[in-house]
């Protein structure tokens, strides 16, 4: 249910009491949507097919030839870059190694992490079977470490050939030097310029010599698996928290979202509660089903209270709904001129009004619309009588002489009850006069 955009009882929505109590009144709606989104999480879990996911941990060595190095954090205290090694692993080259490892067309995706502070990746892959997805899991790591052997022997390999003609390119200069030497005289200047030439080029031949032999005896060692993957026995998914929490969750959205909605959209009112939360205006007593004697004397009470004359007018909504046994309950009960609206005059003369609201029949906008109707009128609305039906008539009382309904009273020296003779008498003494 929603207010009309110029109620007086509308609130901002703010507050957390007021979204659990439209919960509660609709409950049966959100706990449907509720149930639906369970059921749903429940089918998807039952309709999805199993996957299972099986881990192979390598260990990455450094193979000393053209190694991109990584700045040491507190994350990353390797000298690797293994965040670039997680790259490789997850390259297409790798994946066509794995697939022809094992004779396949293609594989499943991989997912390669790295755990903070180690030289370790771990290789993961979710397949259909668990000997598969173990089986996908050694070959993208077997291929991993092939092609990581591939590339760093191709450098060594580049590296070698480098040095080598590098070295062949200083002897050939040092055998220039040494024919040079024999042909100047000793003691000339030029003599000692190519021998100090030929001894630069005798260290450089020598560091060269140095330098080849380290490459030429360097052993290529890319990292090993230190955990092999093992055929999973339980499936990584469907997962049952996840599929039955998110259809829960979603359910929970969707059941507010259409709790609000019917909530705004449905404006009946159905319990004296909605006509105060609704409208605005209070709730005076709720008749019949509630009428006992200490409500219908609780209901006298406050309109003898509150109307600010001696002219009540009752209006139903909808039209003369409730009027009867509201007004003949007050006419009963109290020493007012009872009106009921049959008489044209009836809204103009009348010192104050109450509303009878038909439960389950009228709206907040009828409600709200007969109010504003009242106060155009300048016809203050003490409140509102919340009524079942008319089947039951009020409570039986003494017999007392009152203004017959629909009978609009123009003074009270027309009335034939003694009480309000005796009040108009005064109410026309002039001030200051005896009584």
């Amino acid at each position: 249910m929603s207010l009309p955009p110029d109620s007086p009882g509308r609130r901002s929505g703010t507050d957390l009491g007021e979204h659990l109590s439209l919960l509660r009144r609709r409950r049966v709606l959100f706990a449907g949507f509720v149930l639906a989104g369970g059921a749903a999480g429940l089918a998807a879990q039952w309709l999805t097919p199993s996957a299972y996911t099986a881990t192979t941990h390598v260990l990455v060595a450094p193979v000393g030839v053209q190694e991109q190095t990584n700045q040491v954090t507190a994350r990353q205290r390797e000298p690797l870059n293994l965040d670039t090694e997680a790259q490789v692993a997850q390259s297409a080259v790798v994946a066509a190694r794995a697939a022809k490892l094992l004779d396949a067309a293609e594989l499943e995706p991989v997912e390669v992490t790295v755990p903070p502070n180690s030289a370790v990746l771990t290789i993961s892959v979710t397949a259909a079977t668990p000997g598969g997805a173990a089986a996908q899991s050694r070959a993208y790591a077997a291929a991993y470490l092939a092609n990581r052997a591939a590339g760093a022997q191709a450098a060594l390999a580049l590296q070698q050939r480098a040095m080598l003609a590098k070295l062949r390119q200083v002897d050939t200069g040092l055998d220039t030097v040494t024919e040079e030497l024999a042909a100047l005289p000793r003691g000339s200047a030029e003599h000692t310029r190519a021998l100090h030439r030929q001894s630069v080029l005798v260290r450089q031949a020598a560091s060269l010599t140095l330098k080849y032999d380290a490459l030429k005896t360097t052993t290529v060692t890319p990292g090993s698996v230190i955990s092999d993957a093992v055929p999973p026995r339980e499936p990584s998914s469907p997962s049952l928290p996840l599929h039955l929490g998110t259809g829960l969750m979603l359910g929970l959205l969707a059941g507010t979202a259409a709790a609000q909605v019917r909530d705004r959209l449905d404006t009946l009112l159905r319990a004296p509660a909605d006509v105060e939360r609704l409208t605005g205006l209070p709730v005076l007593a709720a008749l019949p089903g509630h009428g006992d004697a200490r409500t219908l004397h609780d209901l006298a009470s406050t309109v003898i209270a509150a109307c600010p004359g001696r002219r009540l007018l009752v209006t139903g909504v909808p039209a003369g709904h409730g009027v009867s046994l509201v007004a003949g309950t007050l006419a009963a009960r109290t020493p007012l001129s009872v009106l009921d609206g049959s008489d044209v005059g009836d809204l103009t003369r009348a010192d104050a009004a109450v509303l009878t609201a038909g439960l389950g029949v009228a709206t907040a906008e009828q409600v709200t619309e007969a109010a504003r109707r009242l106060r155009r009128h300048h016809v203050p609305v003490i409140g509102v009588v919340a009524t079942a039906g008319e089947s039951a008539a009020p409570d039986p009382v003494p017999p007392r002489q009152h203004t017959p309904l629909g009978k609009l009273v123009a003074g009270p020296e027309r009335s034939t009850d003694p009480r309000l003779a005796s009040v108009a008498g005064r109410s026309r003494r002039p001030r200051g006069t005896p009584s």
